[in-house]
């Protein structure tokens, strides 16, 4: 028997792993597709980079059910919010999640070069779209979100879809898709055949370089420009789901205390920008092995630095702080998080290991030959 509260940090932290998951996962699947119009210049290397996620991409979706599932059961206030609050924006990714696996489809089925064409493109927006709005979404994370709690807890919340596209919030999506540029390109670089390759790994290059930029510029914003919260008082990390039971103020420079509490917490925006850079030099010395590793690391820690700068806070309210949903006070009861912890044990190794098989049986480069010999039962 867990402690409650060391319950919810284990779920915050198993929250986190399975953002990553998604994020390396289908983040290369979302990559490839933003460089699909760049790596490809004719129908049979754009069809090479396509069948370069060809067998994985369906099964690499299954970490953003697993991340959707955990906040539903494991956070519910914090999916009430997020979902209701965040609708229209969640409402375009699933546009784009149901219109990519469409485009897949339908783009061979027909040799007329405007109709693939048509495919392509949808290809290419509906790689940027959920790649900019995740990081549009942390960046309302780390601003707050405009919503409150009446007495009876009912939830109104006053922002629209345009206000979530403030300047920071666009600036965080931007890291976001380069950040998944660089790992589609890096994927590419490993798995697709000439020069599909060689393309990808300069656009990989280009984009590692962008994400190092805006990361360090959009830390610099949060360190002085950003106002974080802070809870006033003592918590009680083992009590009920309350929000409104804290006191929470706003002031300048509260994010980056955690930093000041927990030195190794640095080690996440390091590694972050060192894994961009090391990517960078590992492509340019041909280790496209090492650099999908390098890159893998550096989009972990790019969110993980996210999480641990408004630790304890899940989802911050710019309406009334008080409100703000933080590890302690926006989970569900300790026996659905212990039942939940036993069948995540079970489930989620059988989860890895399959899909690390499912690797190792499709290893290799997808190639021209391999597109002209099997063209007509490929993507």
């Amino acid at each position: 028997m867990l402690d409650y509260e060391i319950l919810r940090l284990i779920w915050w932290a198993l929250l986190g792993i399975l953002l990553i998951g998604f994020a390396v996962m289908d983040g290369f699947d979302l990559g490839t597709a933003m460089l699909l119009p760049y790596v490809g210049r004719t129908d049979a290397e754009r069809r090479v980079a396509i069948n370069s996620v060809g067998p994985v991409w369906e099964g690499n979706q299954v970490w953003f059910i697993l991340g959707g599932g955990a906040i539903f059961a494991a956070w519910p206030t914090l999916y009430a919010v997020a979902f209701s609050g965040f609708y229209l924006a969640m409402f375009l990714v699933l546009c784009a999640l149901i219109v990519r696996p469409v485009a897949f489809k339908f783009r061979s089925k027909l040799p007329n070069p405007t109709w693939r064409s048509i495919w392509d493109w949808a290809l290419f927006v509906c790689g940027v779209i959920p790649s900019l709005v995740f990081g549009v979404a942390f960046g309302n994370v780390i601003e707050g979100a405009p919503f409150r709690f009446d007495d009876t807890m009912r939830m109104t919340y006053e922002g629209t879809l345009l206000g979530l596209l403030n300047p920071f919030a666009l600036s965080c999506g931007l890291v976001s898709v380069a950040m998944l540029a660089m790992h589609g390109g890096v994927y590419l670089a490993l798995k697709a055949g000439s020069p599909i390759a060689e393309r990808a790994t300069f656009m990989a290059r280009c984009a590692g370089l962008a994400l190092i930029v805006l990361f360090i510029v959009d830390g610099i914003w949060v360190a002085f420009g950003i106002e974080g919260y802070a809870i006033v008082g003592v918590v009680d990390h083992n009590g009920p789901s309350d929000p409104l039971s804290k006191t929470v103020i706003r002031e300048a420079g509260a994010w980056m205390a955690n930093y000041g509490l927990h030195p190794l917490t640095m080690l996440a925006p390091a590694l972050a920008v060192g894994g961009a850079l090391a990517t960078i030099v590992l492509l340019g010395r041909r280790s496209n092995g090492l650099a999908f590793v390098t890159s893998a690391l550096s989009v972990a820690c790019v969110i993980a630095t996210a999480g641990l700068s408004v630790f304890p806070f899940l989802l911050p309210s710019s309406l009334d702080p008080k409100a703000s949903l933080t590890v302690w006070d926006a989970s569900s009861s300790r026996l659905t998080l212990e039942i939940m912890l036993a069948a995540t044990l079970i489930l989620l190794p059988i989860v890895i290991v399959y899909t690390a098989w499912v690797y190792r049986v499709l290893r290799g480069r997808v190639t021209l030959a391999y597109v002209g010999d099997n063209s007509h039962s490929i993507y």
